[in-house]
């Protein structure tokens, strides 16, 4: 018969276990909520050997923090091709799965958790948000911003968390819609802001220039003239 032997992690190795681990417990349960000794059990160690690698629990939650905010930036690359509504479409739809997978810890990021008030915390988060920024920016073919557009994409993205934050709270309204919804909120923004400013009236052309006419923006402005009229 053979004698399983337990394989001895390396330093690295066991770091990135424990913030696995951490990450998944966070990720169903407000980090509040998730104590030291859960973490120990769920990873198979000892309370003291967690502190071996991490000094308190703060550390390991920003540290899960920074793989989550890297997973979640990466959800805003989207490969330059087609209409920009279905591409946008794409990139909420991949945000929302975030969402779906981490709900408490994406509430708790964004609400506050044990890391409130944590300047590393603070610039993971503004890191993602940059992250989302820069990538719009390089799918509306834009090296330099007006003002008024960068306000229209930092707004959104704005939107686009409180939306979050809001489905999460109870999932009222089918998450399908609410992508759908963005996307149309995305234009709307950006239609106010041309209706105010020449340069923002032929970013504006040049969003829906490829746009099919059975596109989510098409697919906006086909409601809107419905309704009005009447």
């Amino acid at each position: 018969m053979r004698t399983g032997v337990r394989r001895r992690m390396g330093v690295e190795e066991r770091r990135q276990q424990l913030i696995g681990v951490a990450l998944d417990l966070f990720s169903r349960r407000s980090p509040d909520e998730v104590s030291i000794d859960e973490i120990a059990s769920a990873a198979g160690i000892s309370r003291p050997l967690v502190y071996h690698y991490f000094p308190g629990k703060l550390s390991l939650y920003e540290a899960a923090l920074q793989r989550a905010s890297d997973d979640l930036a990466n959800r805003f690359v989207e490969p330059r091709e087609g209409p920009l509504g279905a591409r946008l479409l794409r990139v909420t739809h991949r945000y929302f799965d975030f969402v779906d997978e981490h709900g408490p810890g994406f509430s708790a990021l964004m609400r506050g958790g044990p890391a409130v008030g944590s300047s590393r915390t603070n610039a993971l988060v503004d890191g993602v948000r940059q992250a989302a920024y820069v990538q719009i920016l390089s799918h509306l073919d834009v090296d330099t911003p007006p003002a008024r557009l960068e306000l229209v994409i930092r707004s959104w993205i704005s939107l686009a968390e409180s939306t979050a934050l809001i489905w999460l709270d109870g999932r009222r309204i089918p998450r399908r819609e609410l992508e759908i919804q963005l996307v149309h909120d995305f234009a709307a923004l950006a239609a106010v802001s041309a209706a105010q400013d020449a340069e923002m009236a032929d970013l504006l052309r040049g969003m829906l220039a490829d746009e099919p006419t059975d596109g989510p923006f098409s697919e906006l402005a086909g409601r809107l003239v419905a309704l009005a009229r009447g």
